[in-house]
């Protein structure tokens, strides 16, 4: 709906776990099936650990870098947005550097940015658990990304320490009359296009492990269940409760099956039906490339304009981050300077481009080490 993000606005990089808490538990995108993704140990085996950059306090191996490109590669893969081999070395220099900032910081961290690092990561992993459906769900995509539940918060908590540290020494201020301005300025940002709040049942025609099609039996068999499905639903039994034992759908089944969602959201056939159903009806088998889907409408949200009071909040982030990112660039550059920051591999050192602020979303907590002599 809005303009609002929060410090990702002003990132090089996009998170490459949106996929974890965001779209993906939706119809309309795969549940990525991958196994865990292979880190850069063979690497290590074979080649010397060298480092790739160090500075006053830290130091940083290839290994470690390696183990963020693998990752943010395999999440683009997941995706099926592969990623150009002739990007793949501007990738590389745009995660080192996302690894120096978040040290840079850390080391000006204080004990209260460190717990306000801790709190933001801990309610980032609730609203995850909340996208996604349930923790369980939560842990088998952090599987899939070969990282555990203490990882993800880990790296949640050095990042958001790093940016707590960054919005301490920018102490950037943004006035109500600000906010107003803007919510003024921008009526088209703050119009909510028609909704609808609708639960559904999707019995998926790919195998979950192989992420191929199913033969044309079980295919038949599925589609069988989803007509007496709809059946059972519109002689009156708990939709939600059908959605909990039957559906397919990890992202929605734990609540029920439910998504709140704009036309557009979802893929065209989920998207028609849902929007044509009346209030409480049930529709009839709705077949899409997942699969088979049972659908209850439960709420037509008619489009308008959010109020001031509900996006204010969101306003004044947007709006700090903003003034914060014409900040970075020049703060960015004299940490580094201040630090004696060196890039030990020419390939890997940093091109005429904008700087960007730490991603609370992007990388592994980088373990300093001692730099070579």
């Amino acid at each position: 709906m809005m303009i609002m993000r929060r410090i990702e606005q002003y990132l090089v990089l996009g998170a490459c776990l949106a996929a974890l808490s965001a779209g993906s538990a939706t119809p309309d995108k795969p549940v990525p099936t991958n196994a865990p993704n292979p880190s850069a140990k063979a690497k290590r085996d074979l080649f010397a650990d060298d480092l790739v950059a160090k500075g006053k306090g830290f130091a940083i191996k290839r290994s470690q870098l390696d183990d963020e490109v693998i990752r943010v590669k395999s999440q683009a893969a997941s995706r099926n947005q592969p990623l150009p081999p002739e990007q793949v070395a501007m990738m590389e220099q745009q995660i080192l550097d996302q690894l120096i900032q978040i040290q840079l910081l850390l080391a000006k961290a204080t004990d209260a940015d460190k717990a306000t690092g801790k709190t933001m990561a801990e309610t980032k992993f609730e609203e995850a658990k909340t996208k996604v459906g349930s923790e369980e769900n939560l842990n088998r995509r952090l599987k899939a990304e070969g990282l555990t539940k203490e990882d993800l918060l880990s790296k949640w908590t050095e990042a958001a320490t790093a940016e707590a540290v960054a919005k301490r020494d920018l102490n950037v201020k943004v006035t109500d009359e600000d906010v107003k301005k803007f919510y003024d300025e921008n009526p088209a940002k703050f119009e909510q296009p028609e909704m609808v709040r609708a639960s559904h049942i999707l019995l998926s025609t790919k195998d979950t492990a192989t992420n191929t099609e199913l033969p044309e039996d079980k295919k038949a068999a599925k589609k069988k269940l989803a007509e007496d499905l709809v059946k059972r639903a519109r002689a009156g039994e708990d939709f939600a409760k059908l959605a909990k034992e039957f559906s397919e759908d990890p992202g929605s089944k734990d609540n029920g099956g439910e998504y709140t969602f704009p036309h557009g959201k979802m893929v065209a056939e989920f998207d028609a039906a849902a929007f044509s159903l009346k209030t409480n009806q049930v529709s009839d088998v709705v077949t899409t490339e997942f699969g088979f889907h049972v659908i209850k409408l439960l709420e037509k949200m008619p489009a308008k304009k959010v109020e001031l009071a509900k996006v204010s909040s969101d306003i004044k982030e947007y709006l700090g981050q903003q003034a914060m990112a014409k900040q970075v660039p020049d703060y960015m550059a004299k940490l580094k300077q201040e630090a004696s920051v060196e890039y030990l591999d020419e390939k890997l050192k940093p091109r005429e481009r904008p700087q960007s602020a730490p991603n609370p979303e992007l990388l592994t907590p980088v373990k300093p080490v001692k730099p070579n002599k």
